[in-house]
């Protein structure tokens, strides 16, 4: 399986750099990365990691001005692309077509060959271009998925909500993890309390 992975200036960079490590520690995936320039200052900002600590968590990384990269191209089979996180400004290129870096060029190959493309769209609150912007992407079938973390699995850290976000990520491409054990329904005595 092939996946591409990008990370953009919206903060949240623990999404792309935690799906890189735990796609290394699962196995199976070979992961192509991809980061904006805004994307490495979130890094260094919110993580404290250096670009190349980043980039050895991935099999291959590609320059975001090299439009020439294996993952520019339709013939290049992939099994899709997640960008985690995704800012405003590339999920604005995104759904106009506008490729004018490898990141927006390989989510757009993503859509143009029918592949999964899953962006966790971080910003709030929402304005009206973002929202237009969201539904046009979901128009040509790509996946918005907002990092939200889920509080029913009563979670004890950061990086627990994360990985329950991330866990939701992998099912999108059938990918089997440990990172969030699926809804198990209410207790029954709390079910009929809330009836």
């Amino acid at each position: 399986m092939r996946l591409i992975v990008g990370i953009t200036g919206a903060t949240g960079a623990v999404y792309g750099v935690r799906l890189l490590e735990h796609l290394r520690r699962l196995g199976g995936v070979h992961t192509h990365l991809v980061v904006s320039a805004a994307g490495w200052l979130s890094v260094k900002a919110e993580l404290d990691l250096s670009r190349r600590e980043v980039e050895l968590l991935a099999d291959e990384t590609h320059p975001i001005g090299d439009v020439a990269a294996s993952i520019a191209s339709g013939s290049f089979r992939t099994d899709g692309m997640v960008v985690a996180p995704c800012s405003m400004k590339s999920l604005a290129a995104i759904a106009i077509g506008l490729s004018d870096n490898l990141l927006t060029r390989a989510a757009d190959v993503c859509l143009k060959e029918r592949r999964r493309l899953v962006l966790l769209a971080r910003e709030a609150p929402l304005n009206l271009a973002h929202l237009r912007n969201m539904t046009a992407v979901a128009e040509m079938g790509g996946t918005i998925f907002p990092p939200l973390p889920a509080f029913y699995q009563r979670p004890q850290s950061v990086t627990e909500m994360v990985d329950h976000t991330l866990g939701r990520v992998l099912e999108q491409f059938g990918i089997a993890h440990d990172l969030a054990p699926p809804w198990q329904g209410w207790p029954a005595a709390d079910a009929s309390a809330v009836a």
